[in-house]
């Protein structure tokens, strides 16, 4: 059997699974609006999301500093993320023009990147990807299939009309082979789709944020593309998750997407950026809610300011393993996921340090991850004990976790407004024998002893105690 013929049976099996017994969408939103968030999704937790193109080739852009950190008067001419080259290319004098020119010369055109990106995902091994998802903890996966540069990186039969889609569409079919390498491994597999801009269609940069969605095109011309795209994705590769970015074409048939889009994938998510009044669930990018959220949400960010791979960022500007820790138990503790972004290689290698912080939430994860997956959020999401440890809370079944965020200075822990009833038991996620306890002065005191282990650290308190 080829290779096309595998995944086409790999997702025929996948979509005849789903479609069992599955209820009919029309495409209306009195009919949309009664779809749910599902189990698997509210209890996956961690994510990885996958950032990969012809800007993985030049993978340059200025390490400005996060997204929300950066005056939006120069962010556009001093953009972080490298996956905005092309634009950041067309805004004449900006560190990445002045880079581009430098290295490649003025006349090199970016989609000249084509044939040396085409050359090196020939090293790809996706199902070494696979499974460090999978050591790494996460429960899902969303590949970027076009970014705002117009590349395609499956074999798509929709024609461009601005280019050659030679020019534009990867050679090997990058997302099917991810795709079935990913539900091999037992992790859903979700799909990242530009549909507010393509750079293909509007070659005007765009050099302030109220530009962003005003050279979003709006013909008829893209929105039969796009909604086109998504057909062919969701009829190809049943995604899990259904990731647009950047609002969508007002012309697009957005109910007849969404609408086929669960008939095919019955237990599949969309985001909110479609620009419409409905969504499964946020996203909020280099940032978290500061309280619990009734509304499912997921926090997207890259490990370091750039979403695609940028070969300039090093340890200053890349998140701390405790820091990435401390964010995903945040995050968990008030109903949220974590989109957590990697940067390959034009070959699909990962860097030495991104896959260092992967490692360490992997081996935190393998200790913790109890009172991480399948956790829902408690009736409070974090406490402070007398001496300045930050807690974090979730709860599963009969039992609550509490996260200490920090190192007790001494041999025990005080969590204010908590009484522990009297058959509790009290444990140390990772170790064996229940640990010592008391109520006083309305504080739940644990004698955690010197703990081991590093970044964060998980206490199990069973029957859930009460929120004084």
């Amino acid at each position: 059997m080829n290779r096309r013929s595998f995944h086409r049976v790999v997702a025929a099996a996948f979509a005849t699974t789903a479609l069992r017994g599955a209820k009919h969408y029309d495409a209306t939103w009195e009919s949309i609006r009664t779809h749910t968030v599902p189990d698997w999704y509210n209890d996956a937790k961690l994510g990885v999301f996958i950032h990969w193109g012809l800007y993985s080739v030049p993978a340059w852009a200025p390490p400005t500093g996060e997204l929300g950190k950066v005056d939006w008067n120069k962010w556009f001419y001093q953009n972080p993320y490298a996956e905005w080259y092309l634009n950041s290319l067309r805004l004449k004098g900006s560190p990445t023009y002045k880079h581009h020119v430098e290295t490649y010369g003025a006349n090199f055109d970016y989609y000249d990147f084509a044939p040396m990106f085409d050359k090196e995902v020939r090293k790809w091994k996706p199902a070494e990807w696979a499974r460090l998802f999978h050591e790494t903890g996460a429960r899902y996966v969303v590949l970027t299939s076009k970014h705002h540069d117009g590349f395609r990186m499956w074999p798509s039969q929709v024609a461009n009309p601005k280019r050659p889609s030679a020019s534009i569409t990867a050679r090997r079919d990058l997302v099917g082979e991810l795709t079935a390498a990913v539900r091999a491994e037992g992790l859903k597999m979700g799909l990242y789709y530009s549909g507010g801009l393509d750079w293909t269609f509007e070659p005007r940069p765009i050099a302030s944020r109220e530009e962003v969605h005003g050279t979003a095109p709006q013909t008829e011309e893209y929105a039969s593309y796009a909604d086109a795209h998504w057909r062919e994705l969701t009829e190809r590769y049943q995604p899990a998750v259904m990731w647009n970015d950047i609002t969508y074409p007002k012309l697009g048939k957005v109910t007849e997407i969404f609408s086929e889009y669960y008939n095919r994938v019955p237990e599949g998510v969309i985001d909110n950026r479609f620009g419409v009044d409905f969504a499964d669930f946020t996203t909020p990018e280099y940032s978290n809610y500061d309280k619990i959220t009734p509304k499912k949400w997921e926090a997207c960010r890259g490990l370091g300011f750039s979403f695609g791979y940028n070969r300039v960022e090093g340890p200053k500007e890349v998140i701390a393993s405790d820091k990435l820790v401390a964010l995903l138990v945040d995050i968990v503790s008030k109903n949220g996921n974590l989109l957590l972004n990697i940067g390959p290689r034009p070959d699909g290698s990962i860097s030495e340090i991104q896959l260092d912080r992967l490692q360490a939430l992997g081996r935190w994860l393998h200790v913790n991850g109890e009172g991480i997956f399948g956790t829902k959020p408690w009736v409070r999401a974090s406490a402070k004990s007398p001496d300045g440890i930050d807690i974090r809370f979730t709860r599963k079944g009969e039992s609550l976790y509490a996260f200490l965020l920090g190192r007790p200075t001494g041999a025990e822990v005080a969590i204010p407004a908590l009484v522990a009833k009297s058959d509790t038991a009290i444990s140390l996620l990772g170790t064996e024998g229940a640990l010592r306890w008391s109520n006083t002065d309305g504080k739940l005191v644990i004698a955690t002893g010197e703990l081991r282990g590093e970044h964060a650290w998980g206490l199990k308190i069973t029957p859930t105690p009460e929120s004084a």
